[in-house]
């Protein structure tokens, strides 16, 4: 057991001893997104700037076209052409000469407009075309508010996404995550959200004590976590947009990692009340509990497969932390893990057929994907200290918390290891994060 615990306290959620790095100043709101690698052949786009139809009052503070445009191009697929190299400035179907595009090699074109609708609305109307063949792909028109504005733009481009690559798009979605800064020399722990790009944090919960392991309802509703309120760790389910929170468990010892059920009924948590580390599966609405592990060993960090049959975890029966898979009605735990002393944190892909996963090399900590039919092992990052990985929604990227200059970051690494995005708060220190699911 000390073992383990010596070799895994920067994923936090195995020890429940939380490691703070250095707070610094108070953090400023939102992320800030830098494409640090983008994929070779990405596709040229030229996504126009919207016309607004109304009265210069009226106008919208958010720029629909610029946010489709940093969408595509953030997803490290896409090369949206700079508006000061466009020739033209069209807005609608009518007024799109295809050969000013070919010129500038562009293979696609995005057009559209926004008009005032009614009190306080608007309406977003686009087109899409390929350029070389001059015709329409796809094109509609959304009616929207203010406040809902930045979502139909992000609408918009996972709607252009999936046309052109024929995968969910993955821009209307939104991230978790934990920040520590320094306010009147006291540390200030926060969960927040925000939008997928970085833009509108809010804050769920504040506390001057650690705050971990948050874990977003299938729905998108909810939000599970760890806070050590009180000095001891309690499990927290809290209602995204009311902000109506329960403690669901708060057990003598260890209450940590929870897991969301993909049908939103159960959580998965690892407990100690028993006397070690096991996981336990306990059905939200009753609290009933069910032991699911039972071993010498620390079994902690669990995490469902989509379709619920089972469960990964993170154990150091071996002697070094691996990752076991066991069903979800119980039974003989397997191991998956083989290559490398250190292999925690996994959780599974969307399509249930890799799981990601820290992995030590070299002295290092980098995310990896496991391929489950192979059980070949991919190192995605190069960093030091990357830790809490979280697949999108649509399996494309992974985001995960990294240390760059002694400061705690976000970054995001596509599925092939191809595309990098480093986000960064302007200060203070931001890890744990987990992307929302897909919801309606």
């Amino acid at each position: 057991m000390k073992n383990l615990k010596s070799k895994m306290f920067h994923s936090s959620l195995l020890i429940f001893t939380l490691l703070l790095l250095p707070v610094l100043s108070v953090a400023k709101p939102g992320l800030v997104i830098e494409i640090t690698e983008g994929a070779e052949g990405a596709l040229p786009i030229a996504v126009v700037p919207f016309k607004w139809t109304g009265s210069a009052a009226q106008r919208p503070e958010h720029n629909v076209g610029s946010i489709i445009s940093n969408d595509l191009k953030r997803s490290g697929l896409f090369n949206p052409l700079e508006e000061s190299k466009m020739l033209t400035r069209p807005s609608a179907g009518d007024e799109v000469d295809f050969r000013d595009w070919r010129t500038v090699a562009v293979e696609n074109i995005v057009v559209g407009q926004v008009q005032p609708n009614g009190s306080g609305g608007y309406l977003v109307r686009f087109q899409l075309f390929d350029v070389y063949k001059g015709e329409q792909i796809t094109g509609f028109s959304v009616p929207t508010t203010a406040s809902h504005l930045r979502s139909t733009a992000h609408q918009i481009a996972d709607i252009i996404y999936e046309t052109l690559t024929g995968q969910a798009g993955a821009f209307n979605t939104r991230i978790a995550y934990v920040t520590s800064v320094n306010r009147g020399g006291k540390k200030n722990i926060a969960l927040q959200i925000a939008d997928a790009d970085g833009f509108g944090p809010e804050t769920i919960v504040e506390s001057s004590e650690p705050i971990m392991s948050p874990a977003w309802s299938p729905d998108g509703k909810k939000l599970a976590y760890v806070s050590f309120e009180n000095s001891k760790p309690s499990i927290f389910v809290q209602e995204v947009y009311t902000g109506r929170r329960v403690k669901v468990s708060s057990f003598k010892g260890i209450n940590g990692a929870p897991a969301w059920s993909p049908d939103g009924r159960y959580l998965a948590m690892t407990l100690s009340k028993g006397g070690n580390p096991d996981i336990y599966v306990m059905n939200v609405n009753t609290r009933k509990l069910r032991q699911l592990t039972s071993h010498w060993g620390i079994d902690t960090e669990p995490a469902w497969s989509p379709d619920g049959k089972s469960i990964v975890f993170t154990s150091d029966r071996p002697g070094k932390p691996q990752i076991y898979r066991v069903p979800v009605t119980g039974g003989t735990a397997e191991r998956l893990t083989f290559e490398g002393s250190y292999n925690a944190r996994a959780s599974y892909s969307p399509d249930g057929k890799n799981l990601v996963m820290v992995t030590r090399v070299n002295g290092h900590y980098r995310i990896a994907t496991l391929d489950l039919q192979n059980k070949r092992l991919n190192v995605l990052t190069n960093g030091s200290l990357d830790e809490s990985p979280s697949f999108a929604p649509n399996g494309s990227m992974v985001i995960y918390a990294t240390t760059t200059g002694g400061r705690a970051e976000l970054s995001a690494v596509s599925f092939d290891g191809r595309v990098r995005q480093r986000l960064a708060l302007q200060s203070g220190d931001v890890r744990e994060p987990v992307w929302s699911p897909h919801t309606k």
